[in-house]
């Protein structure tokens, strides 16, 4: 009996992590600095994503001194270029350039990026995606912790806003499980990690470590980017600042095959490290002690879910649903736990209308349609 207690321990022990990682981060106070060089951001696009404009508008409404805003799309007929035009004649006074045209690369994103690299004036470069929303108060809340030269880049959590019930199943799943897996890292002792929703840094580091031409043929872009900016010792920072990501899938096949894409993207950056990401999900873990009859371990372990569910999505990420979802944490866990099993059977993944096989060392290749 005792070895079945053992075997629900790990879950537990990270559960605990979870929820004193997210109580951290809350009580953290944004930084107080007068460090704002002039920055540079980057905007990559392909296609039309919810609420998109809006995001735009967010960018260009900073309360920031100086900072550019450089677009990048793959060709003239992209849907989302007149929306550009429109934030260019709303913002006259902001400097917001559009870059037609793209480095070949098996990432396009990247690809998009080395184009506009050619085109970023100033020290501080800044990389997120089309729709990402921020408040006025980002660029100074984002750009302060590089005044500490041990900072290499900075990150941020973000809040998933759904317009479909799967958007809301997988948006559940980020705010209960993805974002308090980054929370715990830099607690643990991890100095390397970036999420995509923003990644700040010094472009003279970057441009060391080869610049965006080294993440072509990478799919995890944004890991590979903050392995060699901190190749020289810096560290990465977690802001206290969270933004908004819009998702877009609306059927349940999309949903699984981003959290598909995510999951085998991840086995391939951490290597034998991703074995061990079960421990994560008490879920099953907790069903696991049901069925061998340790119902006290099993029903606390629970209770453990369920509470650091509603610190890192409530109370961090301050998400604006009824805190009676909490309690789909276990539920989530399973569905996780399948998508990792999923993630074994296969290195190929889907990205827009592209299918890519991932290689050994986590690179890709195009898969050419049949």
């Amino acid at each position: 009996m005792t070895l079945c207690w053992l075997i629900l321990l790990p879950a537990f022990v990270y559960q605990v992590l979870s929820i004193a990682a997210s109580l951290r981060q809350f009580l953290r106070q944004p930084p107080l600095s007068g460090f704002q060089p002039p920055v540079s951001i980057f905007k990559p696009i392909r296609g039309l994503d919810p609420d998109m404009y809006e995001a735009l508008v967010s960018h260009a409404s900073q309360n920031y001194p100086e900072f550019e805003i450089l677009f990048g799309v793959y060709d003239e007929s992209d849907p989302s270029v007149p929306y550009i035009h429109q934030l260019q004649r709303e913002f006259p006074d902001v400097a917001i350039s559009l870059i037609v045209g793209a480095k070949p690369a098996a990432n396009g994103k990247v690809g998009t990026l080395c184009a506009l690299a050619r085109h970023a004036r100033h020290p501080v470069w800044l990389v997120n995606d089309s729709d990402i929303r921020v408040t006025g108060a980002y660029l100074s809340e984002i750009v302060a912790p590089l005044a500490d030269d041990s900072v290499g880049l900075v990150t941020c959590l973000y809040r998933a806003v759904p317009h479909s019930l799967p958007g809301y199943w997988e948006a559940l799943g980020i705010s209960i499980d993805f974002m308090p897996s980054t929370l715990v890292a830099p607690l643990v002792g991890v100095r390397e990690f970036a999420l995509g929703s923003t990644l700040c840094f010094r472009s003279a580091d970057l441009l060391k470590a080869g610049g965006f031409e080294a993440l072509t043929d990478y799919i995890a872009d944004d890991f590979q980017l903050a392995r060699r900016v901190l190749r020289s010792g810096t560290r990465a920072h977690l802001s206290t600042h969270v933004v908004e990501t819009s998702l877009s899938d609306t059927s349940w096949s999309g949903a699984w095959q981003h959290q598909l894409r995510w999951a085998r993207t991840i086995r391939f950056s951490k290597g034998w490290g991703y074995l061990g990401l079960p421990i994560t999900h008490a879920g099953v873990w907790a069903l696991a002690g049901f069925a061998l009859h340790i119902w006290p371990a099993a029903l606390i372990l629970l209770l453990a879910r369920i509470a650091a569910a509603v610190v890192s999505g409530w109370l961090v990420l301050r998400i604006r649903r009824p805190l009676w979802e909490a309690l789909l944490a276990p539920l989530w866990d399973l569905y996780a736990f399948s998508v990792w099993v999923a993630s074994y059977l296969s290195n190929e993944v889907q990205w827009r209308d592209q299918r890519l096989r991932i290689l050994r060392d986590g690179r890709v290749e195009a898969i050419p349609r049949r």
